[in-house]
């Protein structure tokens, strides 16, 4: 089945043809998705919605769970191939309810794109008392793949994509106080360390599920423009990243850097079609390709090493575990 990813064994470019201008027409074209079955977790909104517009493009039925119906159903109205569903990922009760009423259609589940998150947002907590970016952007993202895991090994092929960020590159996961209740609250370390602990999920889950023929991958869709992510975050903390000024307008030249909905989309469509991904998984990709390793600590882009380090990887799983009371069944 292939090497595992750990410590970016595999993490090398490779010959896509796509590029951070790409957009998920382009990585589209000439792909089939006719009898595939897709979830699309924040599928209503921003780049989940091109997302979901593209794969139900190609043929796909498209299943997008969401919080606020209503507001789903307006947003995705007229797109054909498309089902609509509750599910908030504050709410555990939530996640398993959604997906055992999938489960009842006892139909293969081909491709799990875990969009929905959360960045730069107050402090807030779940009903577990669990940190809600880490919640949000990680712990539902584990409880909801472990919960469809039946349905993804039935379809003999199917692949696991995980939103992440370059924004992962804030913090490595802080396995002494992830939740932030002996240390001071800091929105990007918490945003931080969920994005790691997607990365290292992603390539724990790749190594532990190939055997089954599913594959996982994590993706940084790059920074875009006209989205509803950073919606909470104050403005200071854009002047802090140099990336507005003094009065709070964005920097010209980081309004030219922001890709459009269409081209933050591409990598993950390109994860979840790539004929070049069909023998390898568990990798970091951006700009339609795989990532390349990135150990300057002062450059963004690629990914840190920390985000691929074998011990925190099953270190994680196993307290992602304890933390949701769940385990794949992977029999």
């Amino acid at each position: 089945m292939g090497k595992n990813n750990y410590y970016g064994a595999l993490q090398q470019p490779t010959e896509s043809g796509f590029n951070a201008k790409s957009t998920t027409s382009e990585v589209i074209s000439g792909i089939n998705l006719t009898g595939k079955t897709a979830i699309v977790t924040g599928g209503n909104t921003g780049i989940g919605l091109e997302t979901v517009k593209t794969l139900a493009g190609a043929g796909a039925t498209v299943i997008v769970p969401a919080r606020d119906v209503e507001k789903a159903k307006r947003n995705l109205n007229g797109i054909a191939n498309v089902l609509i569903e509750e599910m908030d990922l504050m709410r555990p009760d939530s996640i398993d309810a959604f997906a055992q009423k999938f489960l009842h259609l006892n139909k293969p589940l081909h491709l799990l794109i875990n969009n929905a998150g959360i960045m730069w947002v107050p402090m807030r907590r779940d009903q577990r008392g669990y940190e809600s970016q880490l919640a949000t952007n990680y712990l539902s993202l584990f409880q909801l793949t472990a919960r469809l895991w039946s349905a993804l090994k039935k379809a003999n092929g199917a692949r696991v994509v995980n939103v992440s960020s370059g924004g992962h590159q804030f913090s490595d996961f802080n396995f002494d106080d992830p939740n932030f209740l002996n240390r001071k609250y800091e929105t990007l370390l918490g945003y931080g360390q969920s994005k790691t602990a997607v990365n290292l999920f992603s390539m724990e889950l790749d190594n532990r599920a190939k055997v089954h023929n599913v594959r996982s991958y994590s993706l940084c869709p790059g920074a875009v423009g006209e989205t509803e992510l950073a919606r909470e975050a104050p403005i200071d903390l854009f002047q802090k990243l140099g990336y507005c000024d003094a009065e709070g307008n964005i920097l010209p030249e980081v309004a030219a850097s922001l890709k459009t909905i269409p081209q933050g989309a591409a990598t993950t469509v390109w994860a979840a079609t790539s004929k070049l991904l069909d023998s390898i998984g568990g990798v970091y990709c951006e700009n339609g390709n795989i990532a390349s390793l990135s150990t300057d600590i002062s450059l963004i882009g690629g990914i840190k090493l920390y985000s691929l380090d074998e011990k925190n990887a099953k270190r994680l799983w196993k307290l992602s575990e304890e933390m949701t009371g769940i385990q794949f069944d992977f029999n």
